[in-house]
């Protein structure tokens, strides 16, 4: 007789019959917005593939332009003359009016300059620009903004498991299993919506402006959004900026029931909001959205924290401005260079060719098993079907994208499970040929295969591990699906197949083991 605790019977039981039951749930129909199981991969279910490029020349140039008009303001401000002040894609030029004004204009521009730009005097000019250090800074964190508002957009279409990362210097690879059809993300994708909330130039008409072509420096002439050919004056000056948006929900306007966007500002918004609206009543406040004004509205009471964004929209409209409200502004434009779409015949054909490889492993393997040790190999093809259960039922809890490189981890890990279960089988044949008792031999044969089994098995998800950090994309769902078949090939080895076994050999008491007398 051979005993085995009451606590493996109960643990072996609970754990196959738990995981076993979320398993066999994945052949059941789910809800679309369900993220609790098994996703397919683009290259299993089908989808879209964009390669976006981020437009680092259009940051670089606002960064220049910002930058220039800061410092005609601060020079201003602080009586310090400068002429010739001017802008391009790459630079700011400008020159004192007087030479004893050199020390203080330089500690002012050190004030104002970040550390990717460059601040180079000659005599009475300064040239701020970006070196190819800085550029490279900015290129990195621009990208790294980019993709988490990216992600941020994606993620609130209902997308299942997106693959965004970057790709080379400038740009971004987004796959979406699924979507057939891009156009609605890549209008999403293509607005960068930049809010913000600026005073109407009231010094000149835009009329005037507009036909004269001379923009009154420290001003902007901007379009409307809802008739181009009207235009805005209005001061470069961002009051209130987008980065200080709480909240934004779409919703109606109680009055005149149009949708709108109502919007909540952070406390530094809110107090900024306010200073301006109070400071400025009866004079028309811009809202500004991807450099279109949205409306005009002339500031009738001074307003804090909470307000409405409205200007003729649609139903629609409303729902996609207060998602990209709420994702945050692109840092830059971006451009799609590359957009393939995956058809999802080519990944059902994959999905059958996967289950091919898999039957056909697990066939090979059960004929192995059972020519070479007889009953003991079914019961330990048994064993293996219980890791298959507890393999799918592990990557459903983590809600895994299952991919065509985890499909080769599913077969590889049954290989896996063989082999532990041969390292134990051949243990005890050799306690057994040593002529001890089969409760001894069974007992010494596990515990000796146990050590073995870890080992190998620690180093498997050691480099497992290292896949999962260096690796991306299919190569992370490779790592994922060997991870989680090592946990499930050793604990189906070491706890189901040593219960199956011990069972067998208490209910009918063989005489013979692996072809040898007991």
């Amino acid at each position: 007789m051979i005993r085995i605790p009451s606590w493996h019977y109960g643990l072996s039981i609970l754990v196959v019959a738990a995981l076993g039951f979320l398993a066999i749930g994945n052949l059941m129909p789910r809800q679309s917005d369900s993220r609790f199981g098994i996703n397919l991969g683009l290259d299993l279910q089908g989808g879209s593939y964009l390669l976006l490029e981020v437009d680092m020349d259009a940051v670089i140039e606002e960064r220049v332009s910002s930058l220039a008009e800061t410092i005609r303001v601060e020079m201003r401000d602080k009586r310090i003359g400068i002429s010739n002040l001017e802008s391009d894609t790459t630079e700011v030029r400008f020159e004192l009016r007087e030479a004893i004004h050199f020390i203080e204009a330089r500690d002012i521009l050190n004030g104002l300059v970040t550390s990717d730009m460059v601040i180079t005097p000659t005599d009475n000019r300064f040239v701020i620009g970006f070196d190819e250090a800085g550029r490279d800074r900015l290129t990195t964190l621009t990208v790294g903004q980019a993709i988490e508002i990216v992600r941020a957009r994606v993620d609130e279409t209902g997308t299942k498991e997106p693959i965004i990362q970057r790709q080379g210097y400038n740009r971004i690879l987004l796959q979406l299993p699924g979507i057939d059809d891009p156009e609605q993300v890549k209008l999403l994708l293509g607005r960068t919506a930049k809010l913000g909330f600026q005073l109407v130039d009231i010094s000149a008409s835009a009329v005037d402006v507009r036909a004269s072509g001379r923009v009154p420096p420290g001003s902007e002439l901007l379009p409307s959004r809802d008739d181009p050919e009207v235009f805005y004056l209005l001061n470069k000056r961002v009051m209130v900026s987008g980065e200080m948006l709480e909240d934004a929900r779409p919703g109606f306007d109680g009055n005149t029931n149009e949708p709108v966007v109502s919007f909540t500002l952070n406390a530094t918004g809110a107090e900024r909001f306010g200073r301006v609206t109070g400071q400025n009543i009866g004079r028309q406040f811009a809202i500004v959205l991807d450099d279109q004004v949205i409306s005009a509205p002339v500031i009738r009471a001074q307003i804090f924290a909470n307000g409405q964004i409205s200007g003729d929209f649609s139903v629609e409209e409303t729902n996609d401005l207060s998602l990209l409200l709420r994702s945050g502004a692109l840092p830059a434009p971006l451009e799609v260079v590359e957009e393939r779409s995956i058809g999802p015949g080519l990944g059902s054909d994959s999905i059958k060719a996967g289950e091919i490889a898999a039957m056909i492993g697990l066939i090979g393997v059960a004929i192995f098993m059972i020519i070479n040790y007889g009953v003991v190999g079914v019961l330990a093809v048994i064993a293996i079907f219980a890791n298959m259960l507890l393999l799918f039922g592990q990557l459903t809890i983590l809600g895994a994208t299952l991919t065509l490189p985890g499909i080769a981890g599913i077969v590889l890990t049954i290989g896996m499970a063989v082999d532990a279960n041969i390292i134990i089988f051949e243990r005890i044949k050799e306690e057994l040929a040593a002529g001890r008792k089969l409760a001894t031999a069974f007992k010494t044969g596990f515990n000796q295969a146990t050590g073995t089994i870890i080992d190998a098995n620690l180093t498997t998800l050691a480099a497992a591990l290292c896949l999962f950090l260096i690796g991306s994309g299919p190569i992370k769902g490779f790592s994922v699906t060997i991870s989680v078949g090592v946990i499930s090939s050793m604990f189906s080895a070491i706890l189901i197949t040593r219960l199956l076994l011990a069972l067998w050999i208490n209910i009918t008491k063989p005489r013979r083991l692996f072809y040898q007398e007991v």
